[in-house]
């Protein structure tokens, strides 16, 4: 068969060679595309497993490399106490221990005093008045004796006071008309139940006698001022002085505490109080249930420094105390009582009592090395197998340690704690 000829390729064929070229485009772009990194997935619980791993290390190293530790220790203690005499002295400048003299200087001033007080003495003072005397009887002029006796409607009775000098009587048309005078007169007695209102009253010595019914008195003010009554005695003045001269007594140690100032001391058996002046708002006898009583008084006594006697007592305490053991001053006590005083010589002599407690010396670098490395049971037997520890208290920190470091830098101890 003959074959045939094609001058162009079939349309199949055209296709195929331009699907051909596209494929080839695109492969040319996308080798000249970035290269992409692909890493692997890490997961997030491995990473926070890992990083708490590193924490926990870390922590426990450095406890280990920092820990420290604090020991408290309590140590067996003594009373003590001591008596000795110690002058104070106004010519001495400087402590002496070994002659027991301490400086002092005079300390004195005035200072008023004064309270009221009660009067315990008593009197019973009688009524007194004016009654009118009435004369019906005669119209001769009488003169009548003093402490004439009247008495009053309800029976009370009264005395004149002096004479009595009556006027006559007068007589008009026929008619007397009676003639008065006014008698100061007293109760009889004392009391106030003799101060009775206007009364009228009767002569008692003309009882039973015509003259009875024509002499006769009116009064017409009460009776006044009977009754008990207090005065000041002489007991009530010396009283009053010596309560007041015992409350500058009592009154000179605060003075003295607020005007020495705290620095100073002084002794309460070596105060000196003396009256310069007395003043009382009444006298002896005087009708008065309270008076005023004020004393002017100067007090005087020697000072001395505190400083100056704790230096004292300091270096005392360091003779009497054996070199192993320790005083612990802030136990220190003392009392001062006086022996004999001269003010005037300007010295004082005091019995000083001591009072405090004593422990035992230690010593903390030997501790501290004999502590280092040991285990917390071990570190508390080995002090409470120490004669001179009464109780120990050891803290560590951080606190899940149990080994005392064996830096003793690292290793703090408290000595003395006292209760």
């Amino acid at each position: 068969m003959p074959k045939k000829i094609f001058d162009i390729l079939p349309p199949k064929r055209q296709k195929e060679k331009t699907l051909v070229f596209e494929i080839q485009r695109k492969e040319t772009k996308a080798k000249t595309s970035p290269i992409k990194l692909h890493f692997p997935k890490i997961s997030f619980k491995k990473v926070f497993v890992a990083f708490f791993v590193l924490i926990l290390a870390s922590i426990l190293f450095f406890s280990f490399k920092f820990s420290r530790v604090e020991v408290k220790i309590w140590p067996e203690v003594k009373d003590i106490n001591f008596v000795e005499s110690i002058t104070v002295e106004t010519e001495t400048e400087t402590v002496d221990v070994h002659k027991k003299i301490i400086p002092g200087k005079i300390f004195e001033f005035e200072e008023v005093f004064s309270d009221t007080f009660n009067s315990s003495g008593k009197i019973l003072k009688k009524a007194e008045g004016v009654i009118r005397l009435f004369n019906e009887y005669t119209t001769q002029d009488e003169v009548w004796k003093e402490g004439t006796r009247f008495v009053s409607a309800d029976g009370k009775l009264f005395k004149s006071k002096d004479k009595i000098y009556v006027p006559g009587a007068t007589i008009k048309n026929g008619k007397i008309e009676p003639s008065f005078v006014d008698v100061p007169v007293i109760a009889a007695e004392g009391g106030d139940h003799y101060n009775i209102g206007p009364s009228e009253f009767s002569i008692v010595a003309f009882k039973g006698s015509p003259r009875y019914f024509k002499y006769y008195g009116k009064s017409f003010e009460p009776m006044k001022g009977g009754g008990e009554f207090f005065v000041v005695t002489k007991e009530d003045l010396e009283k009053a002085e010596k309560e007041l001269i015992d409350l500058a007594h009592q009154k000179a140690k605060e003075i003295l505490r607020e005007r020495s100032g705290e620095e100073f001391l002084f002794s309460e058996d070596a105060i000196e109080v003396s009256v310069l002046s007395k003043n009382s708002s009444a006298t002896e006898g005087e009708e008065k249930e309270k008076f005023d009583f004020q004393v002017r008084a100067k007090i005087k006594t020697i000072i001395f420094s505190k400083k100056d006697l704790e230096e004292f007592i300091k270096t005392y305490l360091s003779s009497k105390i054996s070199s192993e053991k320790e005083f612990y001053f802030p136990s220190l006590k003392f009392d001062l009582e006086g022996e004999v005083k001269n003010l005037e010589l300007g010295k004082i002599r005091l019995q000083l009592k001591i009072f405090g407690k004593e422990y035992s010396k230690i010593d903390l670098l030997s501790t501290k090395k004999s502590l280092a490395g040991k285990n917390l049971d071990e570190a508390k037997f080995y002090l409470l197998n120490q004669k001179e520890i009464s109780k120990t208290k050891i803290e560590i920190y951080p606190f899940w340690i149990k080994k005392i470091p064996d830096d003793i830098n690292r290793i703090e101890i408290s000595y003395p704690l006292i209760d």
